[in-house]
């Protein structure tokens, strides 16, 4: 496939630090941020609207929710009234700014377990793959690079001690307002590290194709220096 600017993909575990990356990558290239996180999150959200967040929390919702629970995330996945703002940075929902509100802990939680249902991801995918379709997009998330543009022309795999992405987080969450403890924070991490990998459809993983980055010992802007560098490099080969 060609395109007139590349699709380049930044896939990884939670709290690695994906978010920050690729929306400063996005700003050095002049390119679109794609944070396909935020779409599950807002998912997550709008199930919870719609009086579905106990059944999400209650299970994997594979095989623990009743099919017409299935059936209503997906619907929801499909209807999805999702638009973004700022190069991406800002999330609306049905025009409602829900930008911190799917920052929330439990939202990111029940937007791990919405992700490992395959009907809500096939209403997914189209999505995404238009947004990005003239390519020049920065996409994040867990299987970017690997499903939802496996054609993509850069692939990054970021990654960091689990420890170390706990106290990322912690430190986010600390800034937004938002109590929060080490020890618990990892421990969701660790979960949810659990689930995404072994998750039956689309597990995290990273892309054969793929740079991998340990940004454990790295501030964003050694990694970002990092991409540059193998973007340079693919370009003048």
């Amino acid at each position: 496939m060609s395109r007139p600017r590349p699709i380049v993909t930044i896939d990884g575990p939670a709290g690695a630090g994906k978010s920050t990356v690729s929306r400063a990558l996005a700003d050095r290239l002049g390119f679109v941020y794609l944070d396909t996180g935020a779409i599950y999150r807002t998912v997550a959200l709008a199930a919870d609207d719609e009086g579905l967040g106990e059944a999400i929390d209650r299970s994997d919702l594979a095989p623990g929710a009743s099919p017409a629970e299935i059936a209503r995330l997906e619907a929801i996945a499909a209807g999805l009234a999702i638009g973004f703002e700022d190069g991406g940075r800002r999330v609306r929902l049905a025009g409602r700014d829900v930008s911190a509100e799917i920052r929330r802990p439990e939202v990111g939680q029940r937007a791990s377990k919405v992700s490992a249902i395959p009907e809500v991801r096939r209403a997914l995918l189209d999505l995404q793959r238009r947004i990005a379709a003239g390519g020049g997009v920065v996409a994040e998330g867990r299987d970017v690079g690997t499903v939802v543009f496996p054609d993509a022309e850069v692939k990054f795999f970021l990654t960091a001690a689990p420890l170390v992405r706990a106290e990322r987080r912690v430190g986010d969450l600390r800034e937004r307002g938002i109590p929060a403890d080490v020890d618990q924070v990892l421990a969701e991490i660790e979960a949810r590290d659990a689930r995404d990998s072994k998750r039956a459809v689309a597990p995290l993983a990273c892309p054969v194709d793929a740079v991998t980055i340990d940004s454990s010992g790295l501030d964003a802007h050694a990694v970002v220096a990092r991409m540059e560098e193998v973007l340079t490099s693919r370009k003048n080969a």
